[in-house]
């Protein structure tokens, strides 16, 4: 599940851990393709933006984990605090993560079911942040938005399944859990049975029914795999929004664009970089932001909104291109 849907399963990690540890060995050894070649005039946002404008930029990958719905009102997982996980002790869990284990929902569903009615789909708008990427989709410059979220929001911003890799999964169908049956249920169904407090159940079979989002011990959707091996060597600007890159095998998606690619980060902290040690060996991979050996990613500190009308900003993009409720009662951008 998640923005950060924590371990998945080992057979979900294998393909994206092995080929990660390919790649820092091949680096290691020599056998990569060497140092990269700057692309950016500048290490900063207005140098990503140049890119952008150049004609050079044609190819954009967004990554999104659940810091750009945070200012639709849904909690990330693991701000101190305000997060998710720091939350659910009304729940009366073994342990905060239980509430997206496969075995554990398997004998005892209800926690789950009654934080999805708390979070369900439809009861939240997109953000300044979903537009942009359906913006940087009209444009012609979107290849794909890889999103951790399951919250649905980029589909009702707009974009449309060839635009979507929902890593974790999403909410927007639904099956039956029994291997012999599973059959298969809509949104609304769904919806229809989370709202009545009811437990769904396959009308088939009489086995629970899960929304088709990845718990922990599940494996990641096959699209995932065979889509990152086409779209990532083809991608000439990497976008990372709001995701703490703490989970595999999504994290390691920022080491499969090329070394020439630029990378730019939009979040409240500095995530994904390399390890130091692991440089210091000719390791490869991770964000590198501050290096004297840094020559192609960027790091936006703001939250996902506001680097991205900054952003919008420096390409002469207006607002009103891609924020359609104009009436606005803060800076924050929340919706009267």
């Amino acid at each position: 599940m998640k923005e950060d849907s924590e371990e998945d399963s080992s057979e979900d990690e294998a393909p994206g851990e092995m080929d990660f540890l390919r790649n820092l060995f091949s680096s290691a050894l020599g056998l990569g393709s060497g140092t990269g070649e700057k692309v950016l005039d500048e290490l900063t946002l207005d140098g990503v933006a140049k890119y952008m404008l150049s004609g050079k930029c044609k190819n954009i990958i967004c990554m999104a984990g659940a810091g750009i719905s945070t200012s639709a009102g849904i909690p990330d997982f693991r701000s101190p605090g305000t997060g998710l996980y720091a939350n659910l002790q009304k729940y009366n869990l073994p342990n905060p993560e239980a509430i997206f284990q496969i075995d554990y929902f398997k004998q005892h569903p209800e926690p789950f079911f009654a934080l999805a009615k708390e979070l369900y789909p439809g009861q939240f708008k997109p953000t300044i942040c979903h537009y942009f990427m359906k913006l940087l989709k009209d444009k012609g410059l979107l290849k794909r938005c890889y999103t951790q979220n399951i919250d649905t929001l980029e589909r009702v911003a707009g974009l449309e399944g060839n635009d979507l890799i929902e890593a974790h999964g999403t909410f927007y169908t639904s099956h039956c859990v029994s291997f012999c049956c599973r059959k298969e249920y809509s949104l609304d169904w769904m919806k229809e049975k989370i709202f009545a407090d009811e437990i769904p159940k396959c009308e088939k079979c009489s086995s629970l029914v899960k929304p088709d989002i990845v718990f922990f011990g599940e494996n990641l959707p096959v699209r995932f795999f065979t889509s990152m091996k086409m779209d990532f060597p083809r991608c000439d600007l990497l976008i990372v929004m709001g995701t703490s890159l703490q989970v595999q095998p999504f994290a390691s998606l920022v080491s499969k664009v090329s070394r020439n690619c630029p990378r730019l980060l939009i979040n409240m902290e500095k995530t994904g970089q390399a390890d130091p040690m692991l440089g210091m060996l000719g390791f490869g991979g991770g964000m590198d932001f501050d290096s004297d050996k840094a020559y192609r990613d960027v790091a936006q500190i703001s939250t996902c909104d506001d680097g991205c009308l900054a952003l919008a900003d420096l390409l002469g993009w207006k607002v009103s291109d891609f924020w359609p409720y104009q009436n606005l009662k803060t800076k924050s951008w929340q919706l009267i």
